[in-house]
């Protein structure tokens, strides 16, 4: 029989490892790092929980950190083979897999000059050097096309939102006597919004590994181009500062967006100050204007019109650290964008310790913050927090706008799965919070009447 083993994100958002074992072969969806408290990211230094060695495969459905930045670790290991994603990944994954190894190093050497760190001394979970050793394994995949990944298991890509290049695999495990199909989800993406297509629809599949993150809440219907504006008009009013930590590639993106589609309405000043404050950011910028197979037909209008909608006069690119400490310094009105979107490390920590005490200050959370985060504590109300070895008190203003999530809500992921061509024989939820996924096993169950399962961290399961 062939078999599923969850090895991360399995009552977690983050950490997504998945292992599918058919005739003696081995292949690995996705390989990332846990992220949120500090257990999960203890988690990080732990073996895969099997040699890597064994594995004849990775394949990836989208370059985020938490599905990606655990490769690093396993070639460590002794994992040479092949690493299959889709041309946007693949450029995604040459400068995010080494950006991430270049702020593993700075934060270790930042806390051992500070003197804060449990550990003496903090090491980097790994460097640039590290990084760069898995790109070479990087192979393109294109969407659409079955292609053998190891004897006997091929895989499809299909487009599903989410960020560029991001997509649902269906993998297929071919033995005498049938073949199965597993559909593994990836990060869903919503319909509708700008700059990418919209998720293609599910594939058959025997059995589907369905990300719930948001499976027990919906975004609402507030457009998040005039939430953005709401916000921004009143920045602007008092001179103040708009902090916006977001994911580096996907949300910095969209924001960018709509801050630029206001500016061409006339709703907000083309002069306004608004800086990128991340250098993974400002190269996927880059690569969003660049790659238009992915594009939607909105944005293929505009970039017709000769200019990438993201990209306007009054944007600013802090490259260096340099420049980023100038923003420090930097007075209101302006918008700040800087990574990372759940304050778990990177620049926005800087800003925070300088910003968060300003009550003139609007902190404004764009994605989801996972338990155990920064983000998380601040957007529940924290009014006092350690960032980076310091005390500091929360005065600034906190607002969010979850119609900028990149994950489809409850609703949209209940759609898109309703509209499988047929009836799986289980749905197993992962990347989610136990809340969010026993929410949506009820809503499936009761739906759709599909036998769902919630697995747990490590558990295997054969597939009849």
């Amino acid at each position: 029989m062939a078999s599923v083993s969850f090895l991360g994100a399995a009552g977690t958002v983050t950490g997504s490892r998945f292992l599918v074992e058919s005739e003696g072969r081995r292949v690995l969806i996705d390989c990332g790092l846990f992220q949120g408290k500090s257990e999960l990211k203890q988690k990080n230094w732990a073996p895969l929980g099997l040699d890597p060695k064994t594995l004849d495969a990775v394949v990836l459905t989208h370059a985020h950190i938490d599905h990606t930045g655990y490769l690093p670790r396993v070639v460590q290991q002794g994992f040479g083979g092949p690493i299959f994603a889709t041309p946007p990944t693949k450029a995604l994954l040459d400068i995010m897999l080494p950006d991430a190894g270049r702020l593993q190093e700075e934060e270790a050497r930042f806390v051992n000059q500070a003197g804060y760190s449990r550990h003496k001394p903090a090491l980097a979970l790994f460097t640039e050097e590290d990084a760069r050793r898995v790109l070479p394994l990087v192979r393109r995949a294109p969407f659409g096309e079955s292609f053998e990944v190891a004897p006997g298991i091929s895989v499809t890509y299909h487009r599903v939102g989410h960020i560029i290049g991001a997509g649902f695999v269906v993998v297929e495990t071919k033995k005498p006597g049938g073949a199965q199909r597993i559909v593994f989800s990836g990060d869903v993406g919503r319909k509708n919004v700008p700059i990418l297509k919209d998720p293609e629809p599910i594939a058959a599949g025997d059995y589907v590994v369905l990300e719930s993150t948001y499976g027990d809440r919906l975004h609402g219907a507030e457009d998040p181009k005039e939430a953005l504006a709401r916000v921004c008009e009143r920045v602007v009013k008092s001179a103040g500062i708009l902090l916006i930590p977001a994911f580096a590639v996907g949300r910095t993106q969209e924001v960018l967006y709509h801050m630029r589609t206001l500016q061409r309405e006339g709703r907000l000043s083309p002069k306004l100050p608004i800086f990128v404050d991340s250098p993974m950011a400002i190269s996927a910028v880059d690569l969003y204007c660049e790659y238009t197979p992915e594009h939607d037909f909105e944005m293929e209008q505009l970039r017709s019109q000769g200019a990438c909608p993201i990209e306007g006069p009054s944007m600013q690119f802090a490259r260096s650290s340099d420049e980023s400490k100038r923003l420090n310094n930097l007075r209101g009105p302006a918008v700040i964008l800087s990574a990372s979107g759940m304050l778990n490390g990177g620049r926005i920590l800087h800003h925070l310790v300088r910003r968060l005490p300003d009550p003139d200050t609007v902190l404004l959370f764009v994605g989801y913050q996972a338990e155990g985060t920064l983000g998380r504590r601040i957007l529940e109300g924290a009014k006092d927090v350690e960032v980076l070895g310091h005390s500091v008190h929360v005065a600034a203003q906190i607002e969010e706008i979850p119609a900028l999530s990149a994950h489809a809500d409850s609703k949209e992921l209940l759609d898109w799965l309703a509209d499988i061509p047929e009836k799986p024989r289980e749905v197993f939820l992962v990347h989610g919070e136990d809340k969010a996924r026993n929410a949506f096993a009820d809503s499936i169950r009761q739906k759709l009447g599909f036998e769902v399962s919630l697995p747990k961290q490590d558990e295997s399961r054969e597939l009849e």
